[in-house]
């Protein structure tokens, strides 16, 4: 199918694009590398009136180190530039992992990872891997920017707390604490398809070896990503053990999650996956975690 009319802009300025999408509001969509407009547009899923191609503005794409140890990664960041930066796996590990999961090289080289964190796809990992990361996203419009906890930025299936005047500009990820450890663990049918379901997990001991902090945040099991809050509880202030890992599992995967049922898999096996990959995450994350300890 081919995709409905629109206009078509190219701005090579930010704030031209600020300009256009302040006049056009509801109408416009932004397209940043593509790989889920495009074919929405084909669809017909999707039509919008005006289409604002931020392509020809380099200034939002890159990768800096920030001065407390964290990141800025510039919203038109290709997600293969951060697949092979060094940086991003020297300071943000558990994201330089999760890149070769998401979909295949030649979606990647184009795909940006402002585009996947702003269309919200539910079964996409980059949203899952910013609210376990506890990341901070810059959002601007003409009247001014603003920042957004990434767990607040996803409100309903494929919505976000985007204005429709707002563009994203910039993800920030904190330095990671010492004594941190991270997974990534997901299924699907085909390397390269959506994930059935996923798991991202970070875990932060003391000196003690007692978990201070933990995430738990799962893909494919919702209308965005979600966290497994009771299961989270469970593991504060404990020391991990095989039988501690197991009920915050089982509570992932009874308590915290709402899945639903399609042609990939019944509500059943994606409770079955989230209770597996729990596991395997925070058993892995927790060993990373006592790496550090001393």
């Amino acid at each position: 199918m081919k995709p409905a009319p629109f206009a078509y802009f190219a701005p090579t300025t930010l704030d031209e694009a600020l300009t256009l999408l302040a006049a056009h509001g509801y109408d416009a969509k932004i397209l940043a590398g593509g790989q889920s407009l495009i074919p929405t547009m084909n669809f017909r899923l999707a039509q919008p009136a005006i289409l604002i191609d931020l392509n020809n503005i380099p200034a939002l794409a890159y990768i800096q180190p920030h001065a407390d140890g964290g990141l800025q990664i510039g919203a038109m960041t290709r997600q293969r530039t951060i697949e092979k930066s060094a940086l991003i796996g020297e300071r943000a590990p558990l994201l330089h992992a999760t890149m070769p999961y998401i979909a295949h090289v030649q979606i990647r080289n184009r795909g940006t990872i402002g585009g996947s964190l702003a269309h919200a796809d539910p079964a996409a990992e980059l949203p899952v891997i910013a609210v376990a990361l506890n990341a901070q996203l810059k959002v601007r419009s003409k009247l001014g920017e603003r920042w957004v906890n990434a767990e607040d930025f996803y409100v309903a299936l494929f919505a976000t707390d985007l204005a429709p005047d707002e563009i994203l500009m910039e993800i920030v990820l904190p330095p990671i604490p010492p004594r941190t450890g991270w997974s990534i663990q997901e299924v699907s049918r085909r390397q390269g398809d959506y994930a059935i379901v996923g798991v991202a997990a970070t875990v932060m001991l003391d000196e003690q070896g007692r978990c201070q902090n933990a995430r738990i945040v799962l893909l494919s099991v919702g209308e965005g990503p979600t966290q497994a809050r009771g299961a989270m509880a469970l593991l504060q202030g404990e020391t991990p053990s095989p039988t501690l890992i197991a009920a915050a599992a089982e509570a992932c995967a009874t308590q915290d999650i709402d899945p639903t049922a399609d042609i990939h898999a019944s509500v059943a096996f994606r409770r079955h996956l989230a209770n597996v990959l729990t596991k395997r995450a925070l058993t892995e994350a927790f060993q990373r975690a006592k790496q550090e300890i001393v």
